[in-house]
């Protein structure tokens, strides 16, 4: 059982990695269109796409971290609960 979790959470961990790889492209697309003086409309779409890449990233990152941290530390509520409300408000701003 030990191990089928382990190979989850590295399939989880690749698919994250994947994110970012998407994210990390778009960004560099951005950097393209810059230094080419590309169109505002091509720059703003571009970076949209990278945003969105992203807000994906980081809602499955903080999924993840629900399922698998923060219910492990549950015996400590009110520290556990404390930082996860840290942590969305961070993130939410």
């Amino acid at each position: 059982m030990e191990n089928n979790e382990n190979s989850v959470l590295d399939e989880e961990t690749k698919k994250l990695i994947n994110r970012l790889s998407r994210a990390e492209g778009q960004i560099r697309g951005v950097q393209r269109l810059v230094q080419s003086n590309a169109p505002c409309e091509d720059v703003l779409m571009q970076l949209s796409a990278a945003q969105a890449a992203l807000n994906g990233f980081a809602k499955e990152y903080l999924e993840r971290y629900i399922k698998t941290e923060f219910r492990s530390d549950l015996k400590e509520k009110s520290e556990a609960a404390a930082l996860f409300s840290k942590m969305l408000i961070k993130f939410l701003k």
